[in-house]
């Protein structure tokens, strides 16, 4: 274990996975409490067109010009979904799901186009692949740079409008009276939860990183009926799954990082729902 713990790729994969999935579950938390749960599914699913637009445009890996590309569809996503939804008779889900697996589909079709195009011969060497699946182990000194930024961005943020964004989201209408501006509130989340997804999305992909943002927050949720506990346990449960999983992922080989830490979190939250059956006890969300 000592070994492990020298390793210098070990330690830029636990340091990134760890900052990263305590951002997720610090932003994570607040879109669990606003009920849009699923709304890291939505736009994680809808990055993939932007990774590749960026790519194509600058034929760059840049972590910085992904991100942004990543950013302008998820915000996109967000905003079609937002119209849908006031003026449409579609349940709110279904309109997710319809933005979800359309956008994911456009970067499908666009991944394939630049790799079967002679235009983009080095494409095949861009690894889009891993921002579908997730690959953590591949993480670099520039990802950790980008994820650290993140973190103090979102971690400013909820520090300093804390006291609004509680009131907001267990009571929007009293929030309202006494003067929160809520839309900048609604619009703050929406920043921290796209740009949390924009950089993690290499991590563990596209795919998974809607668990990221929720997993954790069930589970501290079965153990604290507190906000601020609900944000201090996820944060803690997120680490020891990161932690645990880039250890599993560098002993055994053939596990990949991101989806091992995921399968962790899962065990926690198995764990702990368990537990609180059979005690009868447990707090609802």
């Amino acid at each position: 274990m000592i070994s492990l713990i020298k390793l210098y790729s070990f330690q830029i994969v636990v340091i990134g996975t760890i900052l990263l999935a305590i951002t997720s579950a610090l932003v994570g938390t607040l879109n669990v409490y606003k009920n849009q749960a699923l709304i890291g599914d939505a736009l994680g699913h809808s990055t993939l067109p932007g990774i590749v637009l960026a790519f194509m445009l600058t034929s760059q890996r840049n972590p910085l010009i992904l991100l942004l590309g990543a950013m302008a569809t998820a915000s996109l996503s967000y905003y079609l979904i937002e119209y849908s939804n006031k003026n449409s008779n579609i349940e709110p889900d279904a309109n997710m799901a319809i933005y979800l697996s359309g956008f994911f589909g456009l970067g499908l079709v666009l991944k394939s186009f630049i790799q079967g195009n002679p235009s983009y011969a080095n494409a095949s060497k861009a690894g889009l692949d891993k921002y579908i699946f997730g690959q953590a182990a591949y993480l670099q000194k520039n990802d950790i740079t980008l994820i650290f930024i993140v973190f103090i961005i979102c971690l400013g943020i909820i520090t300093f409008f804390y006291r609004d964004i509680k009131c907001y989201l267990f009571d929007s209408e009293l929030a309202n009276l006494i003067g929160v501006n809520t839309k900048r509130l609604d619009h703050l989340i929406l920043f921290m939860t796209i740009l949390v997804i924009g950089v993690g999305i290499k991590a563990v992909g596209v795919i998974l990183i809607s668990s990221l943002l929720i997993i954790p927050i069930i589970t501290a949720s079965k153990l604290s009926n507190n906000f601020l506990g609900v944000l201090g346990i996820s944060a803690l449960l997120s680490a020891i799954a990161s932690i645990t999983g880039s250890a599993i992922s560098t002993l055994y080989q053939g596990f990949s990082t991101g989806p091992t830490i995921i399968i962790v979190q899962g065990l926690l939250a198995l764990f702990v729902i368990l537990a609180q059956k059979l005690s009868k006890g447990g707090h609802k969300i």
